[in-house]
């Protein structure tokens, strides 16, 4: 997919978060703290003091980390729920009965004909993470986080979409403006681990049909209809290119999503003392990873397309990764390009030690610094899902930071 535009200086000001984390406070984003109203984050927590049957205490650390995750749960519920109004099936469980949308359903069919059931059943299994987590916080003593001050952001107002929300928003996130990075594509398709090679650099799935394009660096394209002007031509039996566009950006932005969460996981149960809070993580994680393997499937059988946005002039490229083909057994000429559509088991990589160990299929990244909190939060940032009318992040970034980082540094105690 690539996408021609500007990076507004709010992402601009993200991006070198990545080099000092804590910088992102003191650099364009509101002070660590503010607009931050009671209940909001963790409050008293006497089960600190309290030793479970394994005689680990759940530790501050379990907390952040909890907390951290219940945060961005509901991040992910709330750009589900999204999708599901509009291209889920349609019942009282996840989104209410508006009816989706009839030619936005048949537009993603093309990638695979149930995809309202599985986009349906994502958004259900996102809702109960956040909710879980929420009462399994409170069973401990400890608060969970509200982000409902931050439900700003505006809704679509294309048919199936739930307009009851007040005037100015009612949203989380923002899918009309994303920037989705697909190289998770080729990373799980190569002997290369991002952990193991910092360097390392993975081809986009959309573009150019050698991955040269990349949509970090371009402009942004939406995910879902607007309005009934991104389905005009487009009906039940007939899908215009448009519409094709925006549908498969969507497949690529599930995928993007949910290989967040694959690495998310077990990169922050390593630092987990409690033995239930570490099964809490090893047991959610794994239903990301099944949730990616889905997604990244699906997206591949997106058809070969270049599509202009009329509304902002964003390009977006998809070409037949079906007829790409090869395995990366030669990491100099093969590096982080392998494209294969059908490939969707992660090829076995370089882990811990490459001269003590043969490569191994494993989840990467799941180091602090490529998979932690803080590096998701970021990702979703300059993925666009925060951004307002004006190109602006929300105040729901500084918040997310602030967890992040209060995840990203706890330590196992024992």
């Amino acid at each position: 997919m690539r996408m021609e535009g500007k990076v507004t200086k709010q992402n601009e000001n993200v991006l070198g978060a990545r080099k000092n984390r804590r910088s992102f406070f003191k650099n364009g984003m509101i002070a660590a703290g503010a607009a931050v109203g009671a209940g909001m984050l963790p409050g008293s927590l006497p089960a600190f003091d309290r030793e479970d049957d394994d005689r680990a205490p759940i530790t501050k650390g379990d907390i952040a980390i909890l907390t951290f995750l219940q945060a961005l749960e509901q991040v992910e519920a709330d750009l589900w729920i999204q999708y599901s109004e509009l291209g889920g099936i349609q019942d009282n469980e996840v989104s209410g009965v508006n009816g989706g949308n009839a030619a936005y359903m048949t537009a993603l069919q093309i990638l695979d004909g149930d995809m309202p059931q599985y986009i349906h059943d994502n958004t259900d299994d996102e809702i109960s993470h956040a909710a879980f987590l929420a009462k399994y916080l409170e069973s401990k003593g400890a608060s969970p986080v509200s982000l409902e001050p931050f439900r700003v952001l505006p809704t679509s107002k294309a048919t199936g979409a739930n307009q009851n929300f007040k005037k100015d928003g009612g949203r989380l996130t923002n899918l009309m403006q994303l920037q989705v990075d697909t190289s998770f594509w080729t990373r799980y398709r190569s002997i290369t681990n991002p952990d193991f090679d910092l360097k390392a650099t993975f081809a986009q799935a959309t573009g150019n049909a050698d991955g040269s394009n990349s949509l970090v660096s371009g402009g942004r394209f939406t995910a879902i209809p607007r309005s009934d002007d991104d389905t005009a031509g487009s009906d039940a039996n007939n899908t215009a290119d448009r519409l094709k566009a925006i549908a498969f950006t969507a497949g690529f932005h599930f995928a993007f999503i949910e290989q967040g969460g694959t690495s998310l996981y077990p990169t922050l149960a390593q630092k987990v003392t409690n033995a239930e809070v570490l099964r809490i993580l090893l047991s959610i994680g794994p239903s990301e990873t099944m949730h990616f393997q889905t997604w990244q499937d699906k997206a591949g059988n997106a058809t070969p397309l270049t599509f202009t946005d009329p509304v902002n002039g964003s390009t977006v490229v998809f070409f037949d990764l079906h007829g790409a083909q090869g395995e990366s057994q030669d990491e100099i000429t093969n590096a982080g390009k392998v494209l294969q559509a059908n490939l969707i088991m992660p090829e076995p990589t370089h882990f811990l030690d490459a001269n003590a160990f043969p490569p191994v299929a494993i989840i990467r990244p799941t180091s602090t610094k490529n998979g932690g909190a803080v590096a998701s939060v970021v990702s979703f940032v300059e993925d666009g899902l925060f951004l307002d009318a004006k190109g602006n992040n929300t105040g729901i970034v500084p918040v997310l930071m602030r967890l992040a980082e209060e995840a990203d540094e706890a330590r196992r105690r024992f």
